[in-house]
């Protein structure tokens, strides 16, 4: 039985469109770390809530849960929301242990994939259309 958990936790948004890059990020951890429960889970706007994935993965007999914030960086909701989310889950759910990782922006393996990509873009054609762009 699987003992860990691991909750990717994104802002939501009203277009679900917007949780297409969040979905291929779970797929990917899912498929290097098979023995973890991945769960993907939304401030607001869209489901399942904090509360909701930490829920599944306790009734999953899950006893350490991971929270890893998919922010660029530690703004208001990673510093000030987030805490008191998971304080209130733990309350909820005494027997688990909770631990929250830092925002996944502030990672330097992020920042130098983004520049990467970044730099990949930057050295396309300069002609290239622009996407939504007139033509």
């Amino acid at each position: 039985m699987t003992t860990s958990g691991l909750i990717l936790f994104a802002h939501g948004a009203r277009d679900p469109a917007w949780t297409a890059p969040f979905e291929a990020v779970a797929a990917l951890v899912r498929a290097r770390l098979p023995q973890v429960q991945v769960r993907l889970a939304y401030l607001e706007l869209m489901s399942p809530t904090l509360e909701q994935a930490g829920a599944a993965l306790a009734e999953a007999g899950c006893k350490r849960i991971v929270v890893r914030p998919m922010f660029l960086g530690t703004g208001g909701h990673v510093r000030r929301d987030l805490p008191l989310k998971l304080q209130a889950l733990q309350a909820a759910q005494p027997g688990l242990e909770f631990v929250l990782q830092e925002a996944i922006g502030e990672d330097a393996a992020v920042h130098t994939a983004m520049a990467e990509v970044i730099a990949g873009a930057a050295s396309a054609r300069v002609d290239s259309p622009v996407p939504g762009g007139a033509a």
